[in-house]
């Protein structure tokens, strides 16, 4: 691929469509408190948004692919043009879409601000990495700091002067966050002397800002072994001096990885504390609340990184089509037999056809799952503590599905994007398109933020016993309401039966549990977690898909097929029934295996899988 070009692409129309027809976000615009949002303000925000990822993102990407991050006296160099670009994101205030004016942000919706970051991540996911990271922990400072770090770091990090990061995992313990070496040590004058290395931190160090403030999981001196006595500390890059001078806190990079993608953002191992001089302060005033506190940040990365699968799998998706309609080759299957028949285009080939309609329901059904998710949360803050029993609802949801946004995504953007390089060809395997950097840099979601087996063992054995299992019953609940109301529909009620087999298949899986647990069976539940997650997830999906196609046919009676907005409305139709035929049965057949797990994983022995 040449540097310079842009190859991301978006359907504004789909996002409209999403937002306003299917999840009714214009219920809660035009009052507090999104007094100040209408429909018309996040159609230009998200014509602005995605203006300048073609224009300035998108022809980065490449670049910071073929170049990388490297290290020179100490300090990580990102690639060219990512510090320009960082200064112009900033100056659009994109980055402060769902930021509270207190800060300088616009307050928006957290479901704009998720489609919104679609189209910053989409064109570079790498660089969207920086911003993300840096909210993510002033978002941490503002929800558990005390006044005055909230005063000290907010605005500065929410604005972009400084950046952040979250500091969990070290070389020794990985995922194991519990076996944390890393120590702080109380000083007299209420900072903490922190010594320890922390491995794979995003964004661990670069040159976009001025300042880095890392948020480090340490043991206080005589602090119990475990998650539970860890806390959670500021770290800067630079120490703040009183007159506002910045110097150096000991926060050294050892090293950067070379990665098998998102090149373009370093990956670093950290050192705190080499000369004993690195000092950081209590987030707070609670000791041993460091994975508390850690888990908010969590919650919202593990959403993010959904969002990463999606932008991803999207433009994959769309350069897949762009490429079908373009390039010739074969005769139609209609004149297989004529040696002079003329070739056509690929997308006239049923196979890639498929491929494609495989490609365009998994896109738009993460694209639901990822807004469902945001829109709850919408919800619960247009509430306000205004309604206890529609809170803990939309609340529990949250939770609910954020395993499903996070592994979900993150599984199905790699096969997305593996789809995208099969519909090429052999050309998809070169640089010369887009389609193999996609894949390459999408691998990296289902590993980092917890690995989605973490997120699998989050939902089995957290989640799905939420509230005695309210959580989950409301959510079967829902789905059980959709198809009551539509199993008769002239055009999907076939494709709805299925659904209500499909939901009625998870409720026994999650029944099978429950009967694990209190059988002290533990052993089945991580040989049967993925595969639950998985078919969960492509239940809630198809039940999105449905509940889209019901609402475009209904738009679609209104239309001739004269209107630019017909074959978009008929085509969520033949998404949901692609759905209900090709993956729904998936669903009721993998609940059977989940019911009944094989164990064979656990009794072969460790010679048994081979000698070296």
């Amino acid at each position: 691929m040449s540097q310079g070009i842009n190859r991301f692409k978006a359907d504004l129309r789909e996002l409209h469509f999403v937002l306003f027809e299917q999840f009714k976000l214009g219920e809660l615009l035009g009052k507090d408190p999104f007094a100040d949002w209408g429909e018309e303000e996040v159609a230009a925000i998200f014509n602005e948004v995605h203006r300048f990822g073609v224009e300035v993102l998108g022809p980065l990407n490449s670049v910071g692919d073929q170049t990388g991050c490297h290290v020179e006296d100490g300090q990580v160099i990102t690639p060219p043009g990512f510090k320009e670009a960082w200064t112009k994101l900033y100056e659009t205030g994109f980055k402060s879409l769902a930021i509270s004016p207190e800060y300088g942000g616009m307050g928006a919706p957290s479901s704009v601000n998720a489609l919104a970051t679609e189209l910053t991540s989409g064109p570079n996911t790498a660089f969207d990495m920086y911003p993300g990271l840096t909210i993510g922990a002033a978002e941490l400072i503002e929800a558990f700091g005390n006044d005055i770090q909230r005063e000290y770091f907010c605005e500065k990090m929410f604005n972009g002067t400084w950046a952040g990061t979250m500091c969990l995992s070290e070389p020794q313990a990985g995922s194991d966050v519990g076996e944390s070496k890393t120590s702080a040590k109380k000083n007299p004058d209420g900072t903490y002397s922190i010594k320890g290395a922390k491995m794979w931190i995003s964004g661990g160090d670069h040159d976009l800002t001025e300042n880095i403030i890392h948020m480090v999981l340490a043991r206080i001196e005589g602090a119990p072994k475990g998650t539970k006595g860890l806390s959670l500390f500021i770290v800067p890059k630079f120490r703040i001096k009183d007159d506002g001078a910045l110097e150096p806190n000991d926060v050294t990079v050892a090293s950067i990885e070379h990665k098998m993608g998102i090149k373009g953002s370093s990956t670093a191992l950290l050192q705190f504390g080499d000369n004993d001089d690195c000092r950081g302060r209590l987030l707070g005033d609670a000791e041993h609340q460091g994975i508390k506190q850690m888990f908010r940040m969590m919650n919202y990365a593990r959403i993010g990184v959904g969002i990463q699968g999606l932008s991803i799998a999207g433009t994959a998706y769309l350069n897949a089509v762009e490429y079908a309609k373009e390039r010739k080759q074969g005769p139609s299957i209609k004149n297989w037999k004529d040696p002079q028949a003329p070739r056509v285009p690929i997308i006239e080939h049923p196979d890639v056809r498929r491929m494609l309609l495989d490609m365009k329901a998994r896109v738009e059904g993460i694209r639901r799952l990822v807004i469902k998710g945001s829109m709850h949360l919408d919800r619960c803050t247009a509430l306000g503590d205004s309604d206890e029993e529609k809170l803990a609802y939309h609340m529990g949801q949250i939770e609910l599905i954020t395993p499903l946004i996070k592994a979900y995504s993150s599984d199905q953007s790699f096969r997305i994007c593996e789809t995208a390089i099969q519909v090429h060809g052999g050309v998809g395997y070169t640089q010369d398109f887009p389609v193999e950097q996609y894949c390459r840099d999408s691998k990296i979601f289902s590993i980092y933020e917890g690995t989605n087996h973490i997120q699998a063992l989050d939902l089995v054995g957290r989640k799905l016993g939420q509230r005695g299992g309210a959580n989950m019953q409301a959510l079967l609940g829902d789905i059980a309401t959709f198809v009551g109301a539509n199993s008769d529909h002239a055009e999907l009620g076939d494709a709805v039966k299925t659904l209500g087999e499909a939901s009625n298949a998870i409720a026994g899986c999650a029944m099978q549990f429950l009967a694990w647990f209190q059988q002290d069976q533990l052993e089945l539940v991580p040989l049967s977690a993925n595969q639950f997650l998985h078919i969960m997830s492509e239940c809630v999906v198809g039940w999105l898909l449905l509940e889209s196609a019901v609402i475009a046919l209904e738009k679609l009676s209104t239309l001739d097929e004269s209107h630019p907005d017909y074959a978009f409305y008929r085509s969520k139709k033949h998404v949901a029934n692609y759905w209900a035929r090709n993956v729904l049965p998936n669903v009721i057949s993998g609940a059977e295996i989940v019911k009944t797990p094989d164990m064979s994983a656990m009794a072969i022995s460790d010679a048994g899988f081979g000698a070296y």
